[in-house]
């Protein structure tokens, strides 16, 4: 008992003499990652057994297929089936390392970073920490509704609709059965109307088997949009076919109408227009994330970070942005790029090239992005594809949506659970994953997007 009280007391002392994160002792260049989004793991690729120490930071433990959330927010996947262990997608790769922690601070004078379990030196530091959901400082809208950036949100919300299901089937009071039925989904992008769809479909097909106490008309979906058009960033085409297809499904979509308040029982919009709803889902806007430490003259609009055409941070020689964080301004990009997986992928294998060039002493040209077109889902067999001049929707966009998202998802066992999902779901419109796992506390929901 006496050694291992002083083996103990020995680990303690040991502890506090230094509180650097432990890491291989290496004399190649060290490059810190932070963020295992897109734009992380695609930098990872192209540094992967070469002669850099990679060290990837991240606040959880996984990689997140973030164009799936709808699918585990409306019950047609399991959580588990979208994520991918970041120790399992490196394991094989040599110099490449994962540690668990939230990066909290940058030190750039003396290139080291803080975080919640230690700190660390780098010599090229690359911020891929993507962004939040973004209220627009409408705290109380903010606090009594859910956004759609964490797996976690997916499952708050999968709760949420489920448990008011249940309890408009116990109450006898009209008007709370009208509110706990009723859906509001605010935004109407991608990630907007990919969840209207869903929830539409939801209603049509499985509300009447599970729920025969009441008709599937009770529930209403609203799709709130503060612009005169659905997915703004895609051809008109898309956008009035689009529209065409969620009022196919009943869905009450809403143009030119920005919501204003909102108090967890009733939706206001700047019109006057309210709406009884106790489900609010929030895909309307984004904003970045990232550690202190960013001087904030090169912060721009959205939060973003401002780079040069190399994708470093404005000021600094080895700090580095990229995915939905970057801000690449210029004249062809005003805005900076879309803030898509693809933007994200590219400019991590961009960036990978420039730090092995950088190290060699070579030039490095700007980054270029090649817009490969985008695609959008508004339910089965239904979906519209921008692909350059080729515009189309129906059958084949679909098809196409399904296919790319599939093989984009990490690990062979995940795309064979997400397309034996998919198979069930097209010959049955089944989700069997209708499972209130967990009781919703709106309260700790918010607490925990707050950390």
């Amino acid at each position: 008992m006496k050694e291992k009280h002083l083996n103990n007391i020995m680990l303690e002392s040991s502890c506090k003499i230094t509180d650097e994160i432990c890491l291989p002792d290496t004399k190649l260049p060290r490059v810190v990652i932070i963020g295992g989004g897109f734009a992380g793991l695609a930098l990872v690729e192209k540094l992967k057994n070469k002669n850099v120490q990679v060290i990837i930071f991240d606040k959880n433990n996984f990689h997140q297929f973030q164009p799936l959330f709808y699918q585990v927010a409306t019950s047609a996947l399991e959580p588990d089936s979208i994520v991918f262990p970041f120790r399992k997608q490196i394991n094989g790769y040599k110099n490449v390392l994962f540690r668990l922690a939230e990066v909290q601070e940058i030190h750039p004078s003396s290139n080291v970073i803080t975080t919640n379990k230690g700190k660390v030196h780098y010599d090229y530091l690359v911020m891929a920490t993507g962004t939040i959901t973004n209220f627009f400082g409408m705290d109380k809208v903010e606090s009594h509704s859910l956004g759609m950036k964490d797996i976690r949100d997916s499952l708050n919300i999968r709760h949420m609709m489920l448990q008011n299901l249940e309890q408009a089937a116990i109450t006898c009071d009209d008007k709370e059965r009208d509110a706990l039925t009723n859906f509001v989904i605010v935004g109407g992008g991608p990630a907007g109307v990919e969840m209207a769809g869903a929830l539409a479909e939801f209603c049509k097909y499985i509300l009447p088997k599970d729920y025969p106490e009441y008709p599937s008309s009770i529930m209403n979906i609203y799709l709130i949009e503060a612009g005169d058009e659905l997915l703004n960033t895609m051809s008109d085409k898309a956008s009035s076919k689009t529209l065409k297809y969620l009022e196919g499904l009943k869905v009450n979509v809403q143009l030119n109408e920005a919501v204003s308040n909102y108090d967890g029982n009733e939706v206001t919009t700047n019109s006057g227009k309210t709406i009884l709803a106790k489900n609010l889902i929030w895909t309307a806007g984004v904003k970045g994330q990232f550690p202190k430490g960013v001087d904030k003259k090169h912060v721009v609009k959205g939060n973003r970070i401002k780079t040069d055409s190399n994708l470093k941070v404005e000021g600094y020689k080895n700090i580095f942005a990229i995915g939905d964080i970057a801000a690449l301004i210029s004249k062809d990009t005003p805005n900076g790029h879309p803030q898509v997986a693809q933007a994200a992928i590219q400019q991590g294998k961009y960036l990978g090239d420039s730090i092995l060039s950088i190290i060699e002493n070579k030039s490095v040209k700007p980054f270029k992005y090649k817009d490969k077109g985008s695609l959008a889902t508004v339910g089965k067999r239904k979906a519209v594809a921008d692909l350059g001049k080729l515009k189309f929707a129906g059958y084949f966009a679909w098809l196409l949506w399904s296919i790319v998202h599939l093989m984009s998802i990490s690990g062979f066992r995940n795309k064979l659970m997400v397309g034996f999902n998919w198979v069930v779901s097209y010959f049955s419109y089944e989700k069997s994953n209708r499972l209130i796992i967990r009781n919703f506390n709106p309260k700790s929901s918010i607490k925990n997007r707050e950390k």
